[in-house]
């Protein structure tokens, strides 16, 4: 026997015990007893010719093959629901279905709910469910590639990941952020957070000798904005999460050599192909994303 013999309802017992992290809570997850996913595991074990998951008092933990084989696993789940939902789309004309996004805080809160809303007037069939990921380590393109979402929003900084297709959707500029009215904000200590500076712009980040190292480490933008906007320092952070800051924040535009964050999406490449995941890359391309000069003109007006 070989891989091609997997049975989908063996892929939901791997991705059960993978996600449960144990085989007696899989087997409650899936309405059977622990001794049938006990089984099952085994026989798709002998089948793939390696060990999926170690055992012991703390459960069941997936083996870098384990972690591997789930991800291949609700991935072709996935494109089992795919399948129908488009095959019914067909006949219809309508797009049905589950859509699962990954997205950072500030792309959750200032990017999406337009191009959701947009989407639900269009195809209201379609069913999304959305998930705040922390852009760190594996971050949003992580939950896409180990089959936990459909497309995830991500800060990008070069290609996608391998095995995952993706494109741009925006840049956004980064502003000098501080007290309202402040006289020298570049003299206040600086207030950062770990998700803002990838690699996309540590190279301007370290030529600018004015910027000192953080003394003050929020937990996000949210928190940031906060703490600037009491005083307590000034920070430099990308356009999306500017959006509708207080009246108590100061924004300054940094110049012509300002950097900027690419935000964009990733999905797979099999999913790029349905029709949920492409009604949803169409809303999402036809949003404009207000520059630091009309937010502080919103600011004004306020």
């Amino acid at each position: 026997m070989t891989a091609v013999d997997l049975a989908p309802q063996e892929l939901r017992i791997l991705v059960a015990v993978a996600d449960e992290g144990g085989f007696s809570t899989a087997a409650a997850r899936l309405g059977t007893t622990q001794s049938a996913v006990s089984h099952a595991v085994r026989g798709i074990e002998r089948k793939l010719g390696v060990v999926l998951f170690e055992r012991g008092r703390f459960g069941a933990r997936p083996t870098a093959a384990g972690e591997r084989a789930a991800a291949h696993a609700r991935r072709v789940l996935r494109m089992l629901q795919a399948l129908a939902a488009d095959a019914r789309g067909a006949g219809t004309g309508e797009i049905v279905g589950p859509l699962r996004i990954a997205a950072f805080r500030s792309a959750a809160l200032h990017l999406l709910p337009a191009a959701l809303a947009r989407l639900a007037e269009r195809h209201p069939g379609i069913e999304v469910s959305v998930t705040v990921v922390r852009e760190l380590g594996a971050g949003t393109a992580g939950e896409v590639a180990a089959g936990r979402a459909d497309l995830g929003i991500a800060a990008l900084s070069g290609p996608p990941p391998a095995g995952l297709v993706g494109g741009e959707l925006l840049q956004e500029p980064y502003s000098l952020v501080h007290p309202a009215g402040h006289p020298d904000p570049r003299a206040l200590p600086l207030v950062d957070w770990a998700e803002n500076c990838g690699s996309y712009t540590r190279a301007w980040w370290a030529a600018q000798d004015w910027i000192p190292a953080a003394t003050v480490s929020a937990e996000d933008d949210g928190a940031v904005l906060s703490m600037v906007g009491s005083g307590l320092g000034m920070a430099i952070m990308p356009s999306l999460s500017l959006t509708g800051a207080p009246p108590a924040v100061g924004i300054t535009d940094l110049g012509p050599g300002r950097p900027y964050r690419s935000v964009g999406y990733v999905t797979t490449p099999e999913l790029a192909a349905t029709d949920a995941v492409r009604a949803l890359i169409r809303a999402l391309r036809s949003l404009s994303l207000p520059s630091p000069e009309r937010t502080k003109a919103q600011l004004r007006a306020v």
